[in-house]
């Protein structure tokens, strides 16, 4: 823990313009590689199964990481991350085969763990726990910046994905990650904190371990994998999408960049928010409600009234991804011991719900079309978080019996 308000303040700064620059190339290539995978013949299932691929060897990292790894360290985990994705811009850009796609799927699940582990682990560290809300929502300004102008970036050079212009882009602003890192990287304090009393156990034990604490975090994990499951079809069809309204250019950047943008606004207000009514009912009430105003997505035909009704969606529902981030770092300051078997079971949930987002975007969209994608994945959303509500705890305390 930086003992200086001011170190802490540099330290979220250095790492917001890092992380904007990681996400503004691991965006860019998001909205690119739907695009690329269909322009190569694959229909939007196969694409479906592609990208989901990558969380499947997400998952598997999960579990490997997590026997691997003693002692987690966001700098080291930062610093490979940005190399992997150096790596896979590379190898998506000679891609046209399935073998050498799903090659680039398992870097890309790969890079994408290791970054989730390194930010939790940074805010952990570098954070008081009154503050982890608080810097995610800040954390996440940066990341959605990032992510809302990759897909407007992204839109406006869709018709050059057979040259390299895209992905140099993309190495470049990983290029710029990578500096920034190296900045976070000397700022750090020397000798990295190891949570007291962790022990190591066994395979099997430690597979009842995980099971355990999963039992613990059931509701919030199922929730976690619920909304990646939304954001996945975002990402995976929200792209394509704009095939559909060919009198409107460029209609997929700005959808995309509709359910992106709000973040950017909404995450200044989710402290005072998640403190009056607390982080997870914060987090089920407003993706609720973001539901509902994406539900008449598949009813509508002007491409101005959708981009309009996926904002109006997004505001409300951002403000569930920083609640809920802001829980779990809660349960990993309160439960050091076990902050590893937290993360993994974390990663796990959003690996999770990448696989199934994909998957169902794309079953759906061959099936009964791709505007009706967002309303069948509303309705399920909806049943969801009323069902939590029912059966998710007051508190939750992340504490096993010996």
């Amino acid at each position: 823990m930086l003992p200086v308000t001011t170190s802490r303040r540099r330290f979220i700064s250095v790492s917001g313009l890092m992380i904007f620059f990681f996400t503004l190339a691991d965006g860019l290539l998001s909205y690119i590689i739907p695009v690329r995978i269909t322009l190569l013949g694959f229909s939007a299932t196969k694409m479906g199964l592609i990208i989901a691929s990558s969380s499947v060897f997400g998952a598997i990292f999960d579990f490997v990481l997590a026997r691997l790894i003693k002692n987690t360290n966001y700098r080291r985990f930062f610093l490979i991350a940005y190399i992997l994705c150096l790596i896979f811009s590379l190898i998506v850009y000679s891609s046209s085969t399935l073998p050498l796609f799903l090659l680039s799927m398992a870097i890309w699940g790969l890079y994408s763990d290791l970054h989730t582990y390194a930010v939790f682990d940074f805010v952990g560290r570098s954070s008081l726990p009154k503050e982890h809300c608080k810097n995610f929502g800040i954390l996440g300004i940066f990341k959605s910046l990032g992510y809302l102008i990759a897909p407007i970036i992204g839109g406006l050079i869709v018709a050059d994905l057979a040259a390299f212009f895209p992905f140099s882009l993309s190495l470049s602003f990983t290029l710029i990650a990578i500096f920034f890192c190296l900045i976070l990287i000397s700022l750090s304090p020397r000798h990295p904190v190891i949570y007291p009393g962790r022990y190591r156990f066994h395979f099997l034990s430690e597979l009842q371990l995980l099971k355990n604490i999963g039992t613990i975090l059931f509701p919030v994990l199922i929730f976690t994998s619920t909304i990646y499951i939304f954001d996945a079809v975002f990402w995976t069809i929200g792209p394509v999408f704009s095939e559909k309204f060919t009198d409107f250019p460029d209609f997929g950047g700005f959808f995309m960049a509709a359910y992106t943008l709000p973040v950017l606004i909404v995450n200044w207000f989710v402290g005072p928010i998640t403190g009056r009514f607390g982080k997870k009912k914060t987090a089920y009430i407003s993706f609720l409600l973001s539901s509902l105003f994406l539900l008449p997505v598949s009813f509508v035909h002007q491409p101005l009234l959708i981009i309009i009704l996926v904002f109006l969606s997004s505001t409300i529902g951002s403000v569930a991804w920083p609640a809920i981030n802001g829980a779990y770092a809660d349960y990993i300051s309160e439960s050091g011991r076990y902050s590893k078997e937290i993360e993994s079971l974390l990663d796990l949930s959003c690996n999770l719900g990448y696989i199934i987002g994909p998957v169902f975007g794309g079953i759906v969209a061959d099936v009964i079309g791709i505007q009706n994608v967002f309303s069948a994945l509303t309705v399920l959303n909806i049943f969801v978080v009323i069902f939590l509500l029912f059966v998710t705890p007051k508190h939750i305390t992340v504490k096993i019996k010996s």
